[in-house]
């Protein structure tokens, strides 16, 4: 006797009236004929699929993060600040996301990476289009970092506008000082391709909002969602060096910076000082 909870016999009940010559189904949705076809390895070796896997997926997870960023950049334009704290709380757990990814990578022994390094010719993550629109919507600006784009209009284009844009502090401050709280003038208009100095007068400012949080609970709210964002942020960058020091130590990175010495360096960037240090003077 047929048992009607038997995977079969579910299976055959559930899609009874479904024709997937007709319906879309999961892969037509997901388009993962074109996903699952993208990975190309050059080399003979087995451990260059982990290497393509890696940076496809973040990519992947990047491209979600931009989505994010945009809308929540757009939402605090438009005094929107409750749409936007969700957004921001989804950026910090992608980066969580991409924390945990460098996991897989360190997988890698140096053996491993040498065998595929030659393969690679000069392509490296430094050139990565989509990260340095996260780092400049970020506050990281740095001309210096248009030039890995220049044979690519398209993505140059995309990069740059980034760059000339008002950061995601930058369009927080400008909504401080729309609600009555008093900015310097200097830290609302200014060069936006600029990166962003600590100032005295926009730590008074958020000092305003944390020494009477319950008068200014919403700015109290997106600080804090400011500094979830950069720790999660610089816990990135440091599995990030972690993981390529363990893998290829100090040798230079395929992109010609000085790999790890590069990589250190930009943790020492600090996104939103003044949230920083102010908690020095609660």
């Amino acid at each position: 006797m047929s048992c009607p909870h038997h995977p079969e016999n579910i299976v055959r009940e559930e899609g009874a009236q479904l024709d997937f010559s007709r319906d879309m189904s999961y892969g037509d949705y997901l388009h993962l004929d074109q996903i699952l076809s993208a990975q190309h390895p050059l080399s003979p070796e087995h451990n260059e699929m982990l290497f393509i896997v890696q940076h496809q997926t973040s990519e992947l997870w990047m491209k979600l993060m931009l989505h994010e960023l945009q809308a929540a950049v757009a939402k605090l334009a438009a005094d929107q600040l409750p749409e936007s704290f969700k957004m921001l709380a989804r950026v910090s757990r992608i980066m969580e996301q991409l924390v945990h990814a460098w996991d897989v990578l360190a997988t890698m022994t140096p053996p491993e990476y040498s065998a595929i390094r030659p393969y690679l010719s000069n392509s490296s993550g430094f050139q990565s289009a989509q990260y340095r629109r996260i780092e400049f919507m970020l506050g990281n600006k740095n001309a210096a970092m248009l030039k890995p784009h220049a044979h690519r209009p398209d993505l140059l284009a995309e990069v740059e506008a980034a760059w000339r844009a008002p950061s995601l502090y930058d369009e927080t401050l400008r909504l401080m000082a729309r609600r009555g709280i008093t900015v310097p003038a200097q830290a609302l208009e200014r060069d936006w391709t600029q990166p962003r100095q600590a100032d005295e007068g926009v730590k008074q400012a958020w000092l305003q909002v944390y020494r009477h949080p319950q008068a200014h609970w919403d700015l109290y709210q997106m600080g804090e969602e400011l500094v979830d964002l950069e720790d999660a942020f610089r816990l990135w960058r440091f599995r990030h060096v972690t993981t390529v020091e363990r893998v290829i130590g100090f040798k230079r990175g395929t992109g010609g910076t000085s790999g790890v010495g590069y990589l250190r360096k930009m943790l020492d960037v600090v996104l939103f000082p003044e949230l920083w240090a102010l908690r020095t003077e609660l």
